[in-house]
Order: C-alpha cells, then structure tokens, then sequence
C-alpha cells in the first residue's frame, strides 16, 4: 500500500483532466487510501479547486476515482500513458457515479439549507414611488450620508439620466465623484477602476444607479473596500465577503436584475472571460430608490429581456424550493402574477406608469426570492455566454429559460402548475398547466421578438461552456434536476441554432 515509500511503475495512476474537474471532490471522499487531495485554483479558469494526485505512493490503482467522477474527468493510465478501461460496464459506471454526484449535491444543499437560517438575510429599505428619486437628497442629508461614489454606466451618462439628481446633490452641499465606467456585462478592470476613484476621493458612501451592471459593479467595488489585498476573482464564491461595506444605496433604472435586493455581484474575469458572482448578505444594499418615472423610457427590447430576466428569478427560485421558506414562495409566486399581468403592457405602452410599478416590485421580489432560493441551470448556462461573447444578461435568460424547464420534465411540473394557477393559466392537471406555463412564456417571447435559441454558441466553445456551467452550478444550486455533464452538454447543444 506504499509503505515503503516507492511507487510501483506498473500500477496506473489517475490521470485528471483539471478543465473538466469542477472540484466536486467525489473522488476525493471515495478514494480508499486517501491519495487524492484538492489543489489550489491557480491560473485555472474554474473558481473551484480541482483534484491532484497528493501522494502518489499511496495510490493502488484502484480506477474508483475515476468510476465516481460525474464529470468523467479522470482516467486511469499506466506509466507510459496507456490509459487503462473501467472495470465495469460504462452503463454500471454512469449510473454509480450519477447516483454519487447527485448525492453530493443533496447532501451540500441541505448542509446548505441549515446554514441559511443563520445568515441573516434581510431586504434594503425602500423608497418607492414615482418621484421617489427626487426624495433622495434630503434622505441623504439627514442620514449624515456624503462624499459619495457616483456609479452609473455611459449609456445613462448620455441620456442625461442622473443630472437632475447631480445637480440635486450640487444643490444640497453633497459631496460625489461620479464612475461611469461600466461594461453592459461588468468586469474585474472595471472595478478595480472604481475602486481607485473611491480611494482617489476619499468616499464614504456608494450609490449604484442604473441595470444590473452599475449596480453589481458598485457592489464589487464595496467587496474591494473591505478586502483591499484580495483580488475580484479571490472574491468570487460564497461567503467571501464578511466584512460590513460602506453605506450602498441602488437606484435601479431597470425592472429586472433584482440587484438592488440581492446577495450577488456577478462579474467578469478581465484576464480568463470567466463570469461569476461574489455573493454574500453585506452586499445586499442599505437602501433601494424605486422610481417608475425611470424606467418609463426604456427601449421596448429592454423592457422585455429585463423583464423576462425576472421571470426567471422568480421561476428557478420557486421550482429550486429546497432552500425557500413560505416568504421565498410567496414573493416568487407575486413577482410572477405581477409579470403576467404587467410586462407585454410595458413592453406596449412605456409611459404606463403603473405597469412600470409593477414590474419595479416583481423584480424586487423575485430578486429577493432567489437570493435565498437561489437560481440555477438558466443562469449557469447564461452566465457562459456573458462572460465569453458578451451577450446582455437579460437577453440571456430570456432565451434559455423555457429550454431549462422544459428539460427538467416531470420534476417540476406541480411547482409550474402552482406558478400557472396564480397567473390564471388554466389545465386539467398539473401536467398541463405546467406545459401551458411554459407555451405562455415561449409566446411573449415571440411577441417581444426574443430568438428561440442561441445563436453565438461556437462548437469549439461548447465543452468549456459545459464546464464553467456545471461548476458555478453544482453543488450550490438547489436544481430540480442535478444534471451531470453529459446532460448538460446535451443541454446546450439543444439551444444551439447550427
């Protein structure tokens, strides 16, 4: 067994593909003579560890590692690179180590749904209305609030949108620097830029106003603050953060993302392309301005992916469950009623106000839904496409939604049927209300003018899209389905327009 410390030149050793590893650590667990141990990162492009040989003296070339990898990311090979075939059928190997990974990702996420008790989530507090932006100031004034980060994107910049609230502070004696240099999908440059302005200025304070994008930018920079030695791509992950940030308020000019209640700052590696999130309950803002008058000359396509990136929330946090209590499914179910009802008449008519307010409040709720409920193969998947072409978050969800629920099948049938009920879709059983749910969302899509499927996808792209997915995906996802990479492969090629 490696006593003497030599080791046998005829035994196969376990050869790991580290792109394909996403760090599961099934292997790991189940390796008889503790050989394998999980390496450091690095310069991989994955966030997670992946698997090394540690002590390759102890290895008996057992090959069950490499029955066990969901991901089939090992193989056992000899010394001069023969690789060595599975003692079992590949039928019998498949099936005990999709049993393994779906297992680990259980256990993980029940692990997980304890935890959640303890982390303290809570929701910003409002100031909601139309004209709640001009409220803003004074608030500002007599909370004590000054030498502020300006955070907003060149698009609003060029409208025009924040002056009146600039001149506002002008007005009042507030002291800001304004940051606009934030990419549609944001970047580790792009907040470290920020955070030198910040620094540069001596602020106390960030607003983040604006999509998704400023916002989740603002919450990177407030991360960099705290942990002033620790990289955007050190912080990715969960529970990275813990230090208390400086006062944040977001002022969202979109009904969508749900940033401005969330635990999550998804941004891009500069360096790899990679996208993924730094979550963690500080990141959630202080305060949120929700103001309709905002929102009201968004261009309809915006109106609609923002707005579809909502339903998602809302739909993969409800059909998630296992980490939701009554008020995730509540707020999820709301978030849903309001979109049915709200969204083709914003997309319509964008000086409906009141539709405006609608949506405002759903992607407020489904924002807070998923951030304990938590999101799942739609955003994995879409998150790839961000990060690798650019591709608009929302515009991103709006396409791979349906795809997601309906590859799910049966399993998430009763939970679609309780979202069809609450938006008066009707059926005869749980079955068909939940296929009615999802032709309801494949048709607004149509109406809206958003594409079937997924245009950009590269073949050549394919396998690491599938890696980056599975990795920000399993174990943390609470997903109906845990699919292994095969599947997820499968997946991904389904969406793809050759």
């Amino acid at each position: 067994m490696g006593g003497s410390g030599k080791v046998r030149s005829d035994r196969p050793r376990p050869a790991i593909n580290e792109k394909a590893c996403t760090g599961c650590s099934m292997c790991v667990e189940n390796c008889p003579v503790n050989c394998l141990v999980l390496g450091k990162p690095g310069d991989k492009d994955a966030l997670q560890e992946w698997v090394v040989l540690g002590e390759p003296e102890k290895c008996i070339g057992c090959g069950v590692c490499r029955d066990c990898c969901p991901m089939e990311a090992i193989e056992m090979r000899l010394p001069d690179g023969t690789a060595v075939g599975a003692s079992k059928s590949n039928e019998e190997v498949h099936s005990m180590a999709n049993r393994a990974y779906y297992l680990g990702c259980r256990a993980f996420q029940y692990v997980m749904k304890g935890g959640n008790y303890v982390l303290g989530y809570r929701e910003p507090a409002l100031i909601k209305g139309a004209g709640a932006l001009e409220k803003l100031p004074g608030f500002l004034k007599e909370k004590g609030l000054d030498h502020i980060l300006f955070v907003t994107d060149p698009g609003l910049i060029k409208l025009g949108l924040p002056d009146s609230l600039l001149k506002a502070f002008d007005e009042e004696g507030i002291t800001y620097m304004v940051f606009s240099g934030v990419d549609p999908n944001p970047t580790s440059d792009n907040v470290e830029k920020g955070l030198k302005v910040y620094k540069e200025n001596g602020c106390k304070v960030i607003i983040a106003m604006g999509g998704g994008s400023p916002i989740d930018c603002a919450k990177g920079i407030a991360a960099r603050v705290v942990h002033p030695h620790m990289s955007v791509r050190m912080l990715q992950g969960l529970l990275t953060v813990h230090k208390r940030i400086p006062p944040f308020i977001a002022i969202p000019t979109t009904a969508g993302t749900g940033s401005e209640t969330t635990i999550a700052a998804v941004l891009t590696d500069s360096r790899t392309h990679h996208k993924a999130s730094i979550m963690d309950p500080v990141l959630i803002p202080r305060y949120a301005v929700l103001d309709p008058d905002l929102t009201k000359g968004l261009p309809p396509f915006i109106t609609a992916t923002t707005g579809l990136d909502a339903l998602c929330h809302a739909v993969e946090a409800y059909t998630n469950h296992i980490y939701n209590t009554m008020l995730e499914d509540r707020y999820a179910k709301k978030a849903v009623r309001l979109i049915y009802h709200n969204l083709y008449k914003a997309y319509q008519d964008g000086s409906d106000l009141d539709a405006r307010a609608n949506m405002q409040e759903a992607a407020f709720y489904a924002g807070r839904a998923f951030t304990r409920g938590g999101v799942g193969y739609v955003h994995a998947i879409g998150h790839t496409l961000g990060g690798l072409y650019g591709v608009p978050h929302g515009l991103a969800m709006s396409i791979i939604l349906p795809h997601v629920m309906k590859a799910f099948g049966q399993a998430v049938y009763s939970r679609l049927a309780d979202l069809a009920d609450v938006c008066g879709i009707e059926g005869s059983n749980e079955e068909e209300k939940a296929k009615a749910f999802i032709a309801w969302i494949e048709k607004i899509k149509k109406d809206m003018g958003i594409p079937v499927g997924l245009d950009m996808i590269q073949p050549e792209d394919v396998d690491q899209i599938v890696a980056w997915a599975a990795a920000e995906a399993n174990p943390i996802y609470p997903v109906p389905v845990v699919f292994n990479r095969k599947e997820l492969k499968k997946l991904v090629e389904s969406m793809r327009v050759k």
